[in-house]
């Protein structure tokens, strides 16, 4: 998952390993942003042997951007290449069990902008069922054994239960969202080009009125 990530931020623009890993955190969340250098620069590294990227050059690092008990150097700039991207389109077509799990799931999310929409709905279409698993899990685990529970175990048991049942539905939204073409966030009846309509009649009535 992190060599689909990295892969994916590369496609984006050529970047040295202090962006990567600030990019990674940003873009995947607070799970992905205690990557460490340590973790990063080896992953470039097999990237490199397998041809998927190249080194682009070298820019000056600052102080503040260089590893703890490593010379202050410059830093080396990576770009993704042709057989790069072509792995990257693959990566981003898979869309098998692994990719229901909670980090695979995380990750591919994140680049959902750029794949296929029924790729996307395999996806979430997946992930709903291994969430509702899950669920269905907590469910029994609560009806045959509370009594068992502490009240803080008891209580724990609920939160996890209660996190389920948001994510099936904030689950089932996007797939209504997909299998419509409005995409998330969306209004359910708002047409795809209505809102760039409704800001063109609003400029205008601003001009009318000036």
């Amino acid at each position: 998952m992190l060599e689909f990530a990295i892969l994916g931020l590369l496609t984006e623009s050529a970047m040295h390993g202090y962006e990567l890993r600030k990019e990674l955190g940003t873009k995947l969340g607070p799970i992905r942003a205690a990557i460490s250098y340590g973790t990063l620069y080896p992953t470039l590294k097999r990237l490199q042997l397998a041809g998927w990227i190249a080194q682009a050059g070298e820019t000056p690092a600052t102080a503040d951007e260089v590893p703890a008990l490593t010379s202050r150097r410059g830093r080396i700039v990576y770009r993704i290449t042709a057989e790069g991207k072509e792995r990257f389109a693959e990566l981003l077509a898979h869309a098998g069990p692994e990719t229901y799990d909670d980090a695979a799931f995380n990750v591919h999310f994140a680049f959902f902008a750029r794949t296929d929409r029924a790729t996307r709905l395999r996806i979430l279409e997946g992930r709903r069922r291994k969430v509702e698993e899950r669920r269905e899990g907590l469910r029994n685990l609560l009806a045959r054994a509370s009594e068992r529970f502490d009240a803080y175990t008891l209580e724990l048991q609920r939160h996890g239960l209660d996190a389920c049942e948001r994510e099936v539905r904030w689950l089932e939204e996007l797939i209504a969202g997909e299998r419509s073409g409005r995409g998330p966030g969306r209004p359910p009846n708002l047409p795809l080009s209505a809102e760039s309509t409704g800001g063109e009649q609003e400029r205008h009535g601003r001009d009318d009125l000036s």
